[in-house]
């Protein structure tokens, strides 16, 4: 073993210890983290279900023959491949508690979008009214997930009910189904912004991700989706090929603003894309900005005219906030902890990819240096959101956008098979040992 893959493992051992260290700080702090299993929202509850076969299956064939055909299928199959399993992946952890609790019933609780599917009759008037039931202290209050993002993330459910595909399980799948296509925007951006040899290198890492865990089924998973295709695009754009996926960015990215206030963030990845492809952006400046900006202003342009105000409403958000789990929180133990959610979602190979990612940032000039500018950039968003105060716990599901960010770094990892062993054996202890659930 040389030098680097050692200090890689310490970089292992050391996250793995961080998870340990918050369950054990946390436990006596339980009352007032508002969590059931230390640093993660879930229960102590062993065992088995339907789609432990298929999830053991999806794991041996992704460490056994992901990192060879990543490398020799064509680029599309590699892409289309790469969806089919993260989704084949995803769907048989979460069939591991059944497909009731796993998938239908997700967002159905009373925390969850598909409670006030009936309250958008009038979608207009519903918007004029939205931040009048922010406040827990206001008639009919909001629940805490339609509360807690702008309207677009509730309107995808209410669109979805309108076309006829009713319920917890058509809303569960898609965003399994859409959640999935995350992993491709992210190849997409990466094979554009620092080669295809890193692409194909980081596919098996963002399909086989733990991130799996949590994203069947959360609507995190669709805003992740969102936000990675608004950060594909904007890499299409600045990297030679045609300027008019910009305009495409730009909606996406107006879009991914009305999911969710702290995905706002992303404009950090965004800054890292045009720096990386700077370039071309000094070529064809004024045609850029000007496809991105109208695509941007579609969004909130829409949302504005039908009388959704988004600064009130997270002006609103922020005192909602501190009414509720929010307020008793201690951030002296989240600041640290949500950090070691980080791991669980992203894996000790995430862990030691960040190790390479920072070595090569520091210490080794002549290095191509783009992926770890990127994924440096995502680093450093997710850092900026854990230091606002507004993600105390729950982390493990609300930073699935910016963990699919991080995940590339594992291109950078000798001996992947075993680094992917390590990353499917952690979803399954996760999946298997605890009932995880928000």
């Amino acid at each position: 073993m040389t030098r680097d893959q050692l200090r890689d493992l310490y970089a292992a051992v050391a996250a793995a210890l961080l998870v340990v260290v918050a369950a054990l700080v946390g436990r006596p702090l339980q009352d007032r983290l508002r969590v059931g299993w230390p640093p993660v929202l879930a229960t102590w509850d062993p065992h088995l279900g339907p789609g432990t076969p298929l999830a053991v299956l999806v794991a041996v064939a992704t460490v056994a023959y992901g990192p060879a055909l990543a490398a020799r299928l064509r680029w599309r199959a590699l892409l289309a491949t790469a969806w089919a399993t993260a989704t084949a992946w995803i769907l048989s952890l979460a069939l591991i508690d059944g497909w009731r609790r796993g998938i239908a019933e997700q967002l159905t609780t009373r925390s969850e979008y598909l409670r006030v599917i009936d309250r958008f009759h009038d979608i207009p008037a519903t918007l004029r009214d939205f931040t009048q039931h922010i406040l827990i202290d206001t008639p009919d209050n909001w629940p805490a997930h339609v509360a807690g993002h702008p309207p677009a993330a509730t309107l995808t459910f209410v669109l979805l009910d309108r076309l006829g595909l009713r319920g917890g399980g058509w809303a569960g799948m898609w965003c399994v189904v859409v959640g999935a296509t995350a992993c491709v925007a992210v190849l997409v951006a990466v094979r554009a912004l620092a080669g295809e040899e890193l692409a194909r290198r980081a596919a098996p890492f963002l399909v086989l991700a733990p991130a799996a865990v949590w994203m069947g089924t959360s609507a995190d998973a669709y805003f992740a989706a969102v936000a990675a295709w608004a950060v594909a695009l904007l890499a299409l754009a600045v990297t030679g090929r045609s300027v008019w996926w910009a305009l495409g960015s730009g909606l996406l990215s107006g879009l991914t603003c009305y999911l969710s206030y702290g995905l706002t963030l992303f404009a950090l990845i965004g800054a890292a894309v045009l720096w990386l492809g700077r370039r071309r952006v000094r070529e064809r400046p004024v045609a850029l900005l000007l496809l991105f900006l109208a695509g941007l202003s579609v969004v909130p342009t829409a949302f504005t005219r039908a009388g959704f105000d988004w600064w009130e409403a997270y002006r609103l958000l922020v005192t909602r906030y501190y009414q509720g789990a929010g307020g008793v929180r201690p951030y002296g133990y989240w600041v640290w902890a949500n950090l070691a959610c980080t791991v669980l979602i992203a894996g000790l190979a995430g862990a030691a990819g960040l190790r390479r990612t920072t070595a090569a940032l520091l210490r080794r000039p002549g290095i191509d240096l783009r992926l770890p500018l990127l994924v440096t950039a995502a680093l450093l968003a997710l850092l900026a959101a854990d230091l606002s105060g507004m993600s105390k716990a729950e982390t493990e599901r609300i930073w699935l956008p910016f963990v699919m960010w991080l995940l590339p770094s594992c291109a950078l990892l000798p001996r992947p098979r075993a680094w992917l062993a390590a990353q499917a054996v952690l979803a399954l202890l996760v999946n298997h040992l605890l009932r995880t659930g928000w």
